[in-house]
């Protein structure tokens, strides 16, 4: 279902609030401990000590994002959070991958108007570098995306997908 929204003035205020933040996040030469304070202020939640985060580190808001433990973020990646990014337990994603939940209408009437649909990554699944996740997308458990994929449709768990659109080339076993 793609939700057609405009910015609410709460979203307006966390987006201000968070903006500073995410500059400080990507200027600055943080310890781990400090990429974990800063990116839990940003989400609104507590970012689990098991997880790592490289930097740069790009989001379009922040307080969308909901991660997991264990995951590992590689430098450069991107989340456009809007309309949600769910990663679960054990995911890898590398470099310059992008999870994108935002997305504009074709119609040139509401082209400002935006289309919400979360991205969800379920456990030990694995984004490969330059991969991009479009709204809407589950990539199921244990699922690996190639690099450099464009990811249209869901991803089944236990496979592999690659390309433009991303296609599945083969089963993982169990």
């Amino acid at each position: 279902m793609v939700e057609r929204v405009t910015l609410t003035n709460s979203q307006k205020r966390l987006i201000a609030k968070n903006k500073p933040l995410i500059q400080e996040l990507n200027t600055g030469v943080h310890s781990d401990a400090e990429i974990h304070q800063l990116m839990s202020e940003i989400m609104g939640e507590p970012l689990d000590p098991s997880t790592e985060i490289r930097l740069p580190f790009f989001t379009d808001n922040g307080f969308n994002t909901h991660l997991g433990k264990r995951i590992f973020i590689n430098t450069g990646a991107t989340f456009s959070d809007l309309g949600g990014v769910y990663v679960e337990d054990d995911v890898l994603i590398g470099p310059g991958a992008k999870l994108i939940s935002t997305n504009h209408p074709i119609d040139p009437h509401f082209r400002h108007e935006m289309e919400l649909q979360p991205v969800r990554v379920r456990k030990n699944a694995w984004i490969g570098a330059d991969a991009k996740i479009l709204p809407g997308v589950t990539v199921g458990e244990n699922a690996v995306v190639g690099a450099g994929a464009v990811v249209t449709k869901d991803v089944p768990a236990n496979t592999v997908v690659v390309g433009v659109p991303a296609k599945v080339i083969r089963k993982i076993k169990e």
